[in-house]
């Protein structure tokens, strides 16, 4: 790092803080007091009340949150991957099958690359030079790591030769994508000069998808290579690998790949959807909340092109669902909160069976639910009628937040039926079979997670999260040209710092002036961050995720409890910090995307601190 390097964190944390020092008037007392301020008696305490103002969302809301929507879509969908990859596949179907490939004459073979597809192991290459004496090359391997993957031969693995005949030997049962054999030269071989059989024309027959270079955007990473690769193996009926987390974002990211192929674009459109989708969503939230529409603009905007949601949601796992499910949750809770309207309260129960069937995270999530609605009641107890309406609300979520959330949860292991042979339909669901399919998966996932003991270069713990510390690196490939490609998830850090502190002055509003609104965002960022600081097995950036919703809330409550203060105060801060947050978007664009720059712009501007891995 050079010394250049320190300048723009330091500037930015110093930007921030001046920002949340401005913030002191909405910590003051509303009533100013005049002379006879001694004489005057005590204002009572304010009762604690989730009444909102007047936040209809109007047309032009509904125009505002159009246009933000679509420009985070352009940007999130540009580059998001190839829409085209090997479609057809050559299936061994058992240990031994193999295929044979002949050349148009005697060739040396230097390197092979190809496509992985579903299943586990490994080809024998073999190579012979009259078609009947064989020779061992060594192996392609096909690992978990390496599913819908391009991969090269390597130096450990395989031995270049000369051959006349090249035959690929399965290890078990594969499926195995396009194939390129290269030359003495480095060329690729013309596949139009090979001889081979028609069960091997799969190999061959998408020959102009081959890349010239192998990267993120032809092939799966991180764990794409688990959340991808199960929701192929739902689509063709094959009991999946990846059990760890319930099935329903997979099912979700399944439904990309049905629409678009099985192509980096199709395993990643329905994560990008859903992030451009959580943008509408907010912006009614905020307006809902708050009452202003230039306040839910900018807000709308920050949550769009912060760094964590614009790299999480283009990747195909199951991060997204969470989150957005998460959102949705909390916003018919605040619905109902605000208004008293029951129909919010059950479609709150509704996403929240929806987010817990995507990912164990959502139940954090159900918890902080649980307890503002508790609130909520307490708040109610002096009305009449209220223990009749307390009771029959009880049964109410009963309903919603136990029965409907266990049902959705329980539908969502429908293709692991199937894949084990269950007949499907709706009677398989009353099955006993079916039943131990549905436990047995969380018991399994209860120990997995509970014993899981695992290193990871770029894991993090929560105390990190909370200033950025330690970002997970994606991807990364250095090029002799002194450029790079790599990106990672991580907060946009004036956003991190700022949602930070807003979260603290939203508990100080919550205790000392018995604000809702504030209590509310409170209690929804604790439910996400304070399980994780229990939990002892390995954490990532990511995790933090679900937490940004309500830092966004918490620093837009402060803009409008200052803007009932200091109007223009509260404007030129809420504009400015909107701006600047997309100014560094643009800034750390390169290390968002994998775009190939320069080694000095990553290293020596976006470095801001020793632990960032760019």
């Amino acid at each position: 790092m050079s010394y250049l390097t320190y300048i723009f964190p330091i500037a930015a944390a110093l930007g921030v803080v001046c920002m949340a020092w401005r913030w002191m008037p909405i910590f003051s007392d509303p009533l100013q007091p005049g002379p006879e301020a001694e004489e005057a008696p005590p204002r009572p305490r304010k009762p604690l009340s989730f009444a909102a103002p007047a936040g209809r969302v109007t047309r032009r809301d509904a125009l505002l949150a159009l246009l933000i929507t679509l420009a985070y879509a352009a940007a999130a969908f540009t580059g998001l991957g190839n829409t085209e990859s090997p479609q057809s596949f050559c299936k061994f179907s058992e240990r031994g099958r193999y295929v044979e490939i002949a050349l148009p004459e005697e060739t040396e073979i230097t390197k092979i690359r190809y496509f992985c597809g579903l299943h586990t192991g490994s080809y024998r290459v073999q190579l012979s030079l009259d078609g009947t004496s064989w020779t061992d090359a060594g192996s392609l391997e096909q690992s978990y790591t390496e599913i819908f993957k391009w991969m090269d031969s390597t130096e450990e693995d395989f031995t270049p030769g000369r051959a006349r005949y090249v035959r690929l030997v399965a290890s078990d049962e594969l499926w195995l994508g396009e194939i390129a054999l290269y030359g003495a030269d480095g060329g690729r071989i013309d596949a139009a000069e090979l001889g081979y059989d028609a069960g091997c024309a799969p190999l061959f027959d998408e020959q102009e998808l081959v890349p010239p270079e192998i990267s993120y955007l032809n092939s799966t990473y991180f764990d794409e290579i688990y959340h991808a690769r199960t929701a192929v193996e739902h689509i063709e009926g094959v009991y999946p690998y990846e059990i760890t987390h319930p099935p329903l974002g997979k099912l979700i990211i399944a439904a990309g790949i049905e629409l678009w192929g099985l192509t980096p674009f199709g395993w990643r459109f329905s994560g990008t959807l859903f992030g451009a989708l959580m943008l509408p969503l907010l912006y009614v939230f905020l307006k809902r909340m708050l009452g202003s529409s230039g306040i839910a603009a900018c807000g709308t905007v920050i949550f769009a092109f912060d760094f964590m949601h614009f790299v999480q949601t283009r990747i195909a796992t199951i991060d997204t669902y969470a989150v957005f499910f998460t959102l949705l949750m909390y916003l018919f809770m605040w619905l109902f909160v605000s208004g008293g309207r029951w129909r919010y309260l059950a479609l709150s129960g509704v996403a929240f069976g929806l987010g817990a069937a995507s990912k164990w995270t959502c139940i954090y999530a159900g918890a902080g639910l649980a307890v503002i609605w508790l609130i909520y009641w307490v708040t109610q107890r002096r009305r009449e009628g209220f223990w009749r309406d307390f009771l029959s609300n009880c049964a109410f979520c009963l309903l919603f937040f136990v029965a409907v959330p266990c049902a959705i949860y329980y539908a969502s292991y429908y293709f692991y039926g199937t894949a084990r042979g269950l007949g499907g339909g709706v009677g398989m669901f009353f099955t006993e079979d079916y039943a131990k399919v549905v436990w047995d998966n969380q018991v399994y996932m209860w120990e997995y997670h509970s014993d899981l003991v695992a290193e990871h270069p770029y894991s993090s713990r929560w105390y990190q999260w909370l200033v950025d510390a330690r970002p997970i690196l994606y991807y990364l490939v250095r090029f002799d040209d002194g450029t790079k490609s790599a990106f990672g998830a991580f907060m946009n850090p004036i956003f991190c710092w700022a949602g930070l502190l807003a979260v603290m002055a939203n508990a100080i509003l919550a205790v000392k002036d018995r604000d809702g609104r504030a209590l509310f965002i409170v209690l929804g960022y604790l439910a996400q961050l304070l399980p994780w600081v229990l939990v002892t097995r390995l954490t990532f950036a990511y995790h933090y995720f679900p937490s940004e919703v309500f830092m966004l809330l918490a620093l837009c409550n402060v803009f409008s409890r200052l803007r009932e203060r200091d109007a223009a105060l509260a404007g030129r801060q809420m504009y400015v910090f909107t701006a600047a947050c997309v100014l560094l978007f643009a800034a750390f664009y390169p290390v968002l995307t994998g775009v190939r720059t320069p080694t000095w712009y990553t290293t020596g501007l976006l470095k801001w601190f020793p632990s960032w891995p760019f």
